[in-house]
């Protein structure tokens, strides 16, 4: 109870920070930022479903040169400040598809937060909880723009304000306050239970909120007695252009991504809602617990996806670097490797690392690719490999079309043989340990 926010500071890394072993600083996030892709470099088939725009997976030279997200298709539902997520996933290689999940109604012109300003300026509360820095940045910000910024200060500077960790105490001291207390945790339940152990019937207590309610919070308080004004600060809606969410969510649907990631609980309710309301919601779901790999910035932002058991990956540090960071190890692991003809394949998302350098591969081609590497070195037959090939139809011609392509596309004919009559092959090292099926999956 308490922690039903999205602990933006901490899961979204709202405030400047240093990224995690990436040499890249002042990457910036409030909570909105999320993300899905296409899990892959197993090369499933039927995986391929048409390779999503918005890419730029390509690395920056010859091989070896390339991100370790290379070959991968990332999708990011994050809305405010998306850009900052897609640089830090396009420097290390990967396609993006943006669909915002969300849009924030903008300080200025939010009559509410406006409303509970001015009532709050009128009737001092006993206790004011501060949630988030940004929070309560753009709340002292709006006031000032709204002509209230003195008047605001002077009311808080005569009540018990509470910040909920360092970075909001930064955030009170830099608008020349002091706070009361701060909990060590920077949990909003060691906060509640402060509150309620100092008693609070009777007490009017503000609660700048960060983008979503906490029920279990106010209701707490509420059953105890306390009188809660809700300051709403950042409030999310729906985006107004519903087209890139659902353009992210047809990608996910059909495999055509390799992981989404999330950074805030409403962004994977609102892809939820959207999956629901155009019947999406069994396949999405059966994507993202099969195929696609869900990354969530922390664990009240995974709380949506786990309640319709979707598990979910989480980075130590609730920040945009850590989560990158987890994206460039599991997205790589799951990359099948192979030696084949003396070359070194690793299967990706979208693409095929063939010695190091990065070869961009068709849909088809992917199709084709992933069901020969379940088997590697046995031969694959041709009905079958059309069933692999989206929207092929039945014409087995279609298969050695796609098949001289994807072999053009790879730049080396010779990984994949021709057995006459009977289908086709990749041409596996006599050395290679690995056996029919073996791998298949991971």
């Amino acid at each position: 109870m308490g922690e039903q926010h999205d602990m933006d500071e901490r899961h979204t890394g709202e405030n400047e920070t240093r990224e995690n072993g990436t040499g890249e600083n002042g990457t910036r996030e409030n909570g909105t930022g999320e993300n899905e892709t296409r899990e892959n470099g197993t090369g499933r088939p039927g995986g391929s479903g048409g390779r999503a725009a918005g890419g730029g997976g390509r690395g920056a030279g010859g091989p070896g040169e390339q991100g370790p997200l290379a070959g991968f298709t990332v999708g990011v539902t994050a809305a405010r400040r998306a850009d900052e997520l897609i640089a830090l996933l396009r420097r290390r290689g990967a396609g993006v598809v943006h669909g915002p999940a969300l849009r924030i109604v903008p300080l200025a012109d939010d009559t509410e937060l406006l409303a509970a300003t001015k009532d709050l300026i009128d009737h001092a509360p006993d206790v004011v909880v501060a949630t988030t820095a940004i929070g309560f940045r753009g709340w002292v910000e709006a006031a000032d723009g709204w002509g209230f910024g003195e008047q605001l200060v002077d009311r808080l500077r005569g009540v018990e304000l509470l910040a909920r960790g360092p970075k909001v105490k930064g955030a009170v001291r830099a608008a020349g306050l002091t706070e009361s207390w701060s909990p060590s945790s920077e949990s909003m339940a060691e906060v509640l239970d402060r509150l309620l152990d100092e008693g609070v019937a009777g007490r009017r207590i503000a609660l700048q909120l960060h983008g979503e309610p906490l029920p279990g919070f106010v209701e707490a308080l509420c059953a105890a007695g306390a009188e809660v004004v809700p300051v709403p600060v950042y409030r999310w809606m729906p985006p107004e252009d519903i087209a890139p969410l659902d353009r992210l969510l047809d990608a996910t649907v059909g495999r055509a991504l390799d992981a989404v990631t999330f950074t805030s609980a409403p962004a994977a309710a609102s892809l939820l809602d959207r999956a629901r309301d155009r019947g999406l919601l069994d396949e999405l779901l059966a994507a993202l617990r099969h195929d696609v790999l869900p990354v969530c910035v922390g664990p009240v932002t995974a709380l949506p996806l786990q309640a319709l058991a979707v598990d979910t990956h989480q980075p130590e540090r609730f920040r945009l670097g850590p989560l990158v960071q987890l994206l460039c190890q599991e997205l790589p692991a799951r990359a099948r490797v192979l030696p084949v003809a003396g070359h070194r394949i690793e299967i990706r998302g979208h693409a095929v690392l063939v010695d190091g350098a990065l070869r961009p591969v068709p849909p088809a081609g992917m199709a084709l690719l992933g069901l020969l590497a379940r088997r590697p070195g046995w031969v694959v037959g041709r009905p079958e490999l059309l069933r692999a090939l989206p929207g092929a139809g039945r014409d087995e011609h279609a298969v050695e079309t796609a098949m001289a392509r994807l072999r053009t596309a790879l730049g080396a004919p010779k990984l994949i043989q021709t057995v006459v009559k009977r289908g086709y092959r990749l041409a596996l090292d006599p050395a290679a340990d690995t056996k029919y099926g073996a791998g298949e999956g991971t």
